[in-house]
């Protein structure tokens, strides 16, 4: 809707799909909320799964205020401010990587424009502290996370 082409919310952040589900269908997530999935990127994934479930369980809800943020993908089933193929994703060290449960993130869509408020400082501080998750990968999915471009360059194999 157009009063939310502008939102601002206090971000609840999950490291899978799973969890984000889960957390929505128990309640956790309320109006004024961003829900941010990260590590669902190409290489994070692996592979950058749809995130049907989670918009369709805000939408189910009747959360009409809620947004959602992830550096997965969505096919166009979703409703609401639903931003994704953030890049570059959170495996790789991206800003979503960094954003914690509480922070305020701002969105303005006719601005295009997506931050975190956070001073640069207290970014850098995060990065520094950020480590990669480490992922037992074996065979084809352990050559496809190391040689699958981001989703800025389209997610391919190169």
């Amino acid at each position: 809707s157009e009063d939310m082409m502008r939102f601002e919310g206090t971000a609840k952040v999950y490291d899978s799909e799973k969890e984000a589900l889960n957390a929505i269908l128990d309640g956790k997530v309320e109006e004024g909320d961003v829900v941010v999935i990260r590590y669902m990127g190409p290489k994070g994934a692996p592979g950058m799964p749809e995130m049907l479930l989670p918009t369709a369980a805000i939408s189910g809800l009747g959360l009409q205020n809620v947004a959602l943020i992830t550096d997965g993908r969505f096919s166009g089933a979703t409703r609401g401010p639903c931003i994704g193929h953030v890049s570059p994703e959170a495996a790789v060290g991206g800003n979503i990587a960094l954003v914690e449960d509480g922070d305020t993130i701002s969105i303005d869509i006719p601005a295009r424009k997506l931050e975190v408020k956070l001073s640069d400082d207290e970014l850098a501080e995060r990065r520094a502290k950020w480590k990669p998750k480490e992922k037992e990968l074996k065979g084809y999915l352990a050559k496809y996370v190391k040689l699958v471009r981001g989703a800025e360059e389209g997610a391919a194999l190169l």
